[in-house]
């Protein structure tokens, strides 16, 4: 490569810990940032072993390298079920992280397509790190603020690097937040107190002993709540299992409402409390102590910011009123349960796609405003 630069693909143990590590010092004048857990990053990227992704998808990951210091890292991945229901010819990239170099962003972008084209991908969509079900997007707008759970945090010149390789911005995903402690409007608690005198719906919280059932529950709506929306892809058994594990430690049954018609379970949403509030502290280290730290905060977790990640309703329901109710009446009774037993002053829906009407809607009933972008780009190969 030129002006010093090498690609180089990530192999063995000192290179996965060089490309985990290497977020440590390009955000680390960054306030926002919020260093991940390294052993979430390490499972993410570390084959069928610990990702069940990779029993339909494959990645290459490369370090970019000058003057012997890592400047850089990406990867690209060929999904099958993105290739069922995003497209032939699909491909994607992620885990971008880049010195403020378009030199260096050029090399590992150009490296990064080249194996999607050899893989007979023709075209190149990203950043998703790996999926669109763990970072989606780069973020455009809201660096100012940390990123709460499972959200991604970026610095702002990377758009300018990547749209500077020929990439044009397709979709925008969108996160609102709001005060949550003083409650919703008038017009609000009304269609609440409506949806709660109704026979025909019964709202539960999730029943954590039987978490495996409720979980396959909730991804089972999900996937068919979810099968029309842009970027869809749907979770495997072996990945609803995974996440299920991985969520298990930050599930609260309050913070989780499951809703009925009729007896049959139609709708969900689902909350959980900053963990990043948790962890931000550790430096990405749960051990020798960071473990310990965690955990005891868990036990009873006080947080300022509850965040909203899903939430859906059987699209054999989508669009009714009975829908509506429910979706409101599980915001306000979770919201609730956030101010008064976890002490929330504020709230976060994310993402929500640009073009997501019904959730539009919801925030703008309950006041929210748009506090963050993240944007999924697109480019010929």
């Amino acid at each position: 490569m030129g002006g010093g630069i090498e690609i180089r693909p990530v192999a063995g143990a000192a290179d996965r810990k060089t490309f985990i590590d290497l977020p440590w010092a390009l955000y680390a004048r960054d306030p926002a940032w919020v260093p991940p857990l390294k052993s979430e990053v390490a499972g993410l990227i570390g084959g069928a072993k610990s990702n069940p992704w990779f029993e339909h998808a494959e990645a290459a990951f490369w370090l970019a390298w000058r003057d012997g210091k890592p400047v850089g890292r990406i990867s690209a991945q060929v999904d099958q079920l993105v290739l069922q229901h995003m497209g032939a010819g699909t491909g994607q990239f992620g885990m971008f992280e880049c010195v403020d170099d378009p030199a260096v962003a050029m090399a590992l972008l150009d490296t990064a397509e080249a194996w999607l084209k050899a893989k007979g991908m023709t075209r190149s969509l990203g950043p998703f790190s790996l999926s669109i079900w763990d970072e989606p997007g780069l973020l455009v707008s809201g660096f100012e603020l940390p990123p709460t759970v499972m959200m991604g945090h970026h610095l702002p010149y990377y758009e300018a690097l990547i749209e500077g390789r020929g990439y044009a911005g397709i979709k925008d995903l969108h996160t609102y937040e709001l005060p949550i402690a003083t409650g919703f409007p008038p017009a609000f608690n009304r269609i609440v107190a409506a949806a709660e005198k109704s026979s025909r719906i019964h709202m539960r919280n999730v029943d954590k002993s039987r978490f495996d059932s409720e979980a396959a529950l909730i991804l089972d709506i999900l996937n068919d709540a979810w099968s029309d929306n842009w970027g869809f892809i749907p979770l495997t058994p072996s990945e609803v299992a995974y996440v299920g594990k991985k969520l298990k430690p930050i599930v609260f049954e309050d913070l989780i409402r499951i809703c009925e018609v009729d007896g049959e379970p139609v709708a969900f949403m689902i909350t959980l409390p900053d963990v990043n509030e948790m962890t931000a502290d550790l430096d990405g280290k749960l051990l020798p102590f960071g473990w310990a730290k965690l955990l005891w905060r868990l036990r009873a977790p006080k947080v300022r910011r509850m965040r909203v990640p899903l939430m859906g309703v059987r699209k054999s329901m989508q669009g009714s009123r009975l829908a509506s109710f429910m979706a409101l009446m599980m915001v306000e009774h979770i919201r609730r349960a956030a101010v008064g037993v976890y002490g929330a002053t504020q709230g976060e829906l994310g993402w929500v796609l640009d073009d997501n009407g019904p959730m539009k809607s919801i925030a703008e009933i309950i006041e929210s405003k748009i506090t963050k972008t993240y944007r999924v780009y697109e480019k010929a190969l």
